[in-house]
């Protein structure tokens, strides 16, 4: 039969390994800040690769041209340009 000692060993041991409504809401509290804080910083990540992504393709679209226009000037002026 269990005593009043060992009745409490139960006690302490229920409390250490259930976590109660209280804990459970506060984690959960935590784990929302959490993911806000991580949504927000995905979110800023993605709108900096966005930029970058929109500047490359520019850059890109100037180089092409500077090309062309290096072409032409080329063969106005007779020189082969080889890559």
């Amino acid at each position: 039969m269990l005593d009043n000692e060992d009745i409490q060993k139960l006690i302490k041991a229920q409390e250490e390994v259930f976590i109660t409504k209280l804990d459970f809401e506060n984690f959960r509290d935590e784990y929302r800040k959490d993911f806000s804080n991580l949504q927000a910083s995905v979110d800023a990540y993605a709108t900096k690769a966005d930029t970058y992504f929109q500047e490359m393709t520019m850059l890109s679209e100037k180089v092409n041209r500077h090309d062309k226009w290096l072409l032409q000037i080329a063969e106005k002026l007779g020189i082969k340009l080889e890559y």
